[in-house]
């Protein structure tokens, strides 16, 4: 088959405009690793893709012309038949009372031709949350400063920021995404390029809350990484790793124990999952290559052999792995009820990460579905001239459908497990993602079709199922009527102050704000309100040599801009939390405020298209968090957000 023709079948578009109205068209070798990287689904010929059903709508679809009349057809939930039919007609109905979840549809015409694809029924709309309007505080949890912990921010800070929160009047806490990263790569700390997306960041544990923990480590190298302006992870982790196998060595030591009995149920809750983890890292520590190199027989998952492997000799590591984890479950879910008691009406508001590493878990776990030569990315816009590639390793169609959408769904479970509201960076990826293969610029990369309605079916049985708002990232180039799919399913906008402008460069009044979005001045992405207003974020591209897209000039005239919508709302001041109090009076339902813009930091958590550059993902707030009640001015903020206050902040 021609090539473009192929790439069309799988959906990849081979042209496209980028952000700044140019048109593109993807290399020639460029496409053809595009291509080769997805797997080859059997045609469609009777119906066109995976049926999505949502509960009090219409149900039916239209067969394809190939089909040829009558088509029987039958619906499995696993192997039990819950529905049959046959159709003379090109328009099937399909049955309107089955229960949300997960099916497989096999159809047979008149022809012989079969067919077998995923039936998906979903609640009409995402859970919305019971609360009209409140706020989050946003917090880089690694960067927390504390008296007690070992040089970067855990779950005992998470829950202190809590019990802060609280007073203030928040309704939650928002963080970066605490997925899983590789804990023997420690220069390898982007909390949005993790080993898994299904379990958890164990650096964030506090060691010495963890069962079997008996000696706390040299006071001086405590103090040492306490102290130091940014967040030494390979410190922390040397210090971290031999306390957890201490603990660990102690805690199996006392079978008997109710903290044993808890392990148990935790890993046989998490199941073939977990151990498919152990057995991955395991493997990884002893091969240190990444997995497409390991001998032949591990190089995809293989569960008699994991389970030989579990049961063998490596048994006990396999079993610390599985303990780091559970003491990570165990301390963010103390933080999650710890929220609900406080009468939070969110709780933690979680960040998924669009990708994963493609020789980490996730992508060895699910090789169909999850594309290992090519990276995530973004085409140029005038942000980011030369485009974005994040080198991350995302999913794929074909793959997904051919899996019935599970690896996604289990993605998303995973995420809401502690979540009263998640946040899907780059949620267009839903619809099309950028996808650049290995070697390539940026530039030189092609948008791909992703299912959208089922992965929006998917989303929304699994917000419903664990009662957990979604908010997608929706910033940057949107294709046209995105955001009104996202919002007929239910899912929230994402909505940052410095971006809503109209075409002539004026900020949006309140009204423009529709309810269902979270509303925020900035991303970590992002210039700090401090450093908006002191330019400092122009200044500091230009030092890395990078193009901040906008001159001085431009700046003046938006603050300018800026400073006339808060007259024009009676707010004579352009301070912070003046800029609070005018987020707060739109109708957006969740308003988050950073712990930078309290605190007044110039500089932002991450610069995009810098490595070593700059700091990003280690700089720690300037005060511990015993001083921030001191740091801020809690009046001010009452005041901002007094429209927001939930009953536990009164």
């Amino acid at each position: 088959m021609d090539l473009f023709k192929e790439a069309h079948s799988l959906g990849i578009l081979t042209e496209f405009y980028d952000g700044q109205g140019q048109r593109r068209v993807t290399d020639e070798a460029a496409l053809k690793i595009i291509v080769e990287a997805f797997p080859r689904p059997t045609p469609h010929r009777l119906l066109s893709g995976a049926i999505v059903i949502r509960s009090g709508q219409p149900a039916r679809s239209r067969l394809n012309e190939a089909a040829k009349l009558p088509v029987v057809w039958t619906i499995k939930r696993g192997d039990v038949q819950v529905a049959s039919g046959e159709t003379g007609e090109a328009l099937v109905e399909w049955p309107a009372d089955l229960p949300a979840g997960s099916y497989r549809l096999e159809l047979a015409d008149a022809s012989s031709c079969r067919e077998d694809l995923p039936l998906l029924v979903a609640p009409e709309k995402a859970f919305g949350g019971d609360f009209d309007r409140g706020w989050l505080l946003a917090v880089q949890l690694y960067g927390i400063r504390s008296g007690r912990n070992w040089g970067m921010g855990d779950f005992t800070d998470l829950a202190n920021l809590i019990e802060l929160g609280a007073k203030l009047g928040t309704d939650g806490v928002g963080l970066n995404p605490l997925h899983a990263l590789f804990d023997d790569r420690p220069g390898d700390f982007s909390p949005y390029a993790p080993n898994s997306r299904l379990f958890l960041n164990a650096l964030y544990v506090d060691v010495e809350q963890a069962p079997g923990f008996r000696k706390r480590p040299d006071s001086k190298l405590l103090q040492q990484l306490r102290q130091a302006e940014f967040v030494d992870y390979k410190g922390v982790a040397a210090l971290k790793w031999p306390a957890l196998r201490a603990a660990f060595k102690a805690f199996m030591a006392t079978p008997d124990s109710a903290e044993a009995a808890e392990f148990k149920t935790y890993r046989a809750e998490r199941g073939d999952l977990l151990a498919r983890f152990t057995c991955f890292e395991v493997l990884r520590h002893r091969f240190q290559q990444p997995w497409w190199e390991w001998p032949a027989e591990w190089r995809e998952p293989d569960a008699a052999r994991c389970a030989a492997l579990l049961n063998g000799p490596d048994r006990r590591e396999a079993e610390f792995v599985a303990y780091v984890q559970w003491l990570a479950e165990r301390q963010l879910r103390h933080c999650k009820e710890l929220a609900h008691r406080l009468g939070m009406k969110v709780g933690l508001y979680l960040d998924v990460a669009v990708g994963v590493q493609s020789d980490g878990f996730d992508a060895w776990n699910e090789q169909g579905a999850i594309s290992r030569t090519l990276s995530v990315g973004a085409p140029p816009d005038p942000l980011n001239t030369v485009g974005q590639n994040w080198g991350l390793a995302g999913f794929n169609a074909p793959g997904l459908e051919l899996k019935n959408f599970e690896p996604f769904r289990e993605m998303v479970r995973a995420s809401m497990r502690h979540a009263g509201a998640i946040r899907l960076d780059h949620v267009l990826g839903l619809k099309r993602l950028y996808l650049v293969p290995h070697g390539f610029p940026a530039k030189q990369g092609a948008y791909v079709q992703m299912p959208f309605d089922a992965l929006l079916a998917a989303t929304t049985m699994e917000s419903v199922a664990n009662e957990c708002i979604v908010i997608g990232e929706d910033l940057g180039t949107v294709p046209e009527g995105f955001r009104e799919q996202m919002a007929d399913w239910g899912l929230w906008s994402y909505k940052v102050m410095i971006f809503e402008r109209d075409d002539n460069g004026r900020f949006r009044d309140v009204d423009a704000y529709p309810p269902n979005a979270l509303v925020t001045l900035n991303t970590h992405d992002l210039s700090t309100y401090a450093g908006w207003r002191s330019f400092g974020d122009l200044t500091t591209k230009r030092g890395l040599d990078i193009d901040p897209g906008e001159t001085d000039e431009e700046r003046w005239r938006a603050l300018g801009l800026w400073d006339e919508v808060l007259r024009h709302n009676a707010i004579e001041k352009n301070d912070v939390y003046s800029a609070i109090g005018f987020l707060s009076r739109t109708r957006s339902r969740l308003l988050a405020i950073s712990l930078e813009d309290l605190l007044g930091v110039v500089d932002q958590p991450n610069i995009p298209g810098t490595i070593d550059e700059h700091p990003n993902w280690q700089r720690k707030m300037p005060v511990a968090i015993e001083d921030i009640t001191g740091a801020i001015d809690a009046e001010a903020l009452r005041a901002a957000t007094a429209e927001r206050i939930s009953p536990a902040g009164v």
